[in-house]
């Protein structure tokens, strides 16, 4: 059974930072597409980041330079390391995974079959 389980959140000033992570079981997490959500409260869930099975990434506008997604194969674990953290990133933070066989991996929310519980990440000004 393929379950993922994020951690890390917390509450922050504006401009520090914070890693979530996100541990997977039940898949080989280099055979699958992984990315970071997440949902303000009153707005659509968005997608922040992702990373394919073959280790591309991508990023969206608002958080590129900023945040940076990486996943260690060996572990089973996604992370998102955030930096110069903003009060509108303020957000309950999700991981995703679904299965790929080749590069295609975007932050589509209807593309992925598996998601975690969420982490809350809450930066004050």
């Amino acid at each position: 059974q393929v379950q993922v389980t994020e951690s890390g959140g917390g509450v922050v000033q504006a401009g520090e930072s914070l890693r979530l992570s996100c541990a997977g079981s039940g898949f080989t997490a280099k055979r699958y597409c992984m990315a970071w959500f997440r949902q303000a409260p009153g707005k659509e869930r968005e997608g922040v980041a992702s990373i394919g099975g073959d280790g591309t990434t991508r990023a969206a506008n608002s958080v590129q330079g900023r945040f940076t997604i990486s996943k260690d194969n060996a572990k089973n674990t996604l992370y998102l390391q955030m930096n110069s953290l903003k009060p509108e990133d303020t957000a309950m933070y999700y991981c995703a995974a679904r299965a790929t066989s080749g590069p295609y991996c975007y932050t589509y929310v209807a593309d992925f079959d598996y998601w975690g519980q969420g982490t809350q990440v809450t930066v004050s000004s």
